[in-house]
């Protein structure tokens, strides 16, 4: 299996002297869909910035191979697309296509390219027609759906996503999580929701304190209540 991202002796402590991550290592292949759980303040959210440039700390982070780093922002964020887990963070534009255009035109796409791209990651989204609205009036899960589709118009050969089902009634959840399943690229999923986990993810990394606690099958790490117990988790009701 190729490898798409190559994480090594990673660590990072915020401005405030806290520490998020420590000397962390992982590799993700090609297709793969990783789920990463811990408690609060495991560093989930802290990884994921660093997977494409948001953060910078000492270690390496490799993308395809290339470093993550000032020189390569612009190819690195062509190729992971980052989904934050407010979607109010990422639409700030008057309509949903103006959302969805901002990354095509910024990365320098022809007019024509911009239309095509923003029609084919709403139709990816379900949200073919919505083009005119603003993201602001639509529902919480409307608004994740807007967001993705933010990404996808720049084609991300990675999908690196927090807390994706935050906030959702369990319609919405099942819907996104179906949505996510069809999309075929690489998948990395930082969430609490161990539901979507199941449905979702053939590997789940457990990350408490900063560090991986274990790397291994989502129906192992699933089925082991008491580790799960260890690093503030329960177990997902039986499907």
């Amino acid at each position: 299996m190729n490898e798409v991202i190559k994480i090594n002796n990673l660590s990072f402590i915020y401005p405030d002297g806290q520490p998020a991550l420590s000397g962390l290592s992982l590799t993700v292949g090609q297709g793969e869909s990783v789920a990463v759980i811990g408690p609060n303040g495991a560093g989930k959210s802290t990884l994921l910035l660093h997977l494409n440039g948001i953060l910078h700390s000492n270690g390496t982070v490799k993308v395809f191979d290339r470093p993550v780093n000032d020189k390569n922002l612009r190819w690195v964020r062509s190729r992971v697309g980052l989904v934050f887990q407010d979607p109010d963070d990422q639409l700030f534009s008057p309509t949903v296509f103006d959302d969805v255009a901002f990354g095509p035109i910024n990365m320098g796409y022809s007019e024509a390219e911009v239309h095509r791209a923003v029609s084919k990651a709403l139709e990816w989204v379900g949200m073919t027609g919505y083009e005119k609205r603003s993201s602001h009036h639509l529902s919480i899960g409307e608004r994740k759906r807007i967001a993705i589709a933010t990404v996808l118009s720049m084609s991300p050969q990675i999908l690196a996503l927090d807390e994706p089902s935050g906030n959702l009634d369990p319609r919405s959840k099942w819907s996104l999580i179906s949505l996510l399943r069809r999309l075929p690229m690489t998948k990395i999923v930082a969430t609490h929701d161990l539901e979507l986990v199941r449905a979702l993810c053939s590997r789940t990394v457990i990350l408490d304190r900063g560090q991986i606690v274990i790397d291994d099958a989502t129906s192992l790490i699933l089925n082991d209540k008491s580790l799960l117990a260890a690093h503030g988790l329960a177990p997902p009701p039986a499907s």
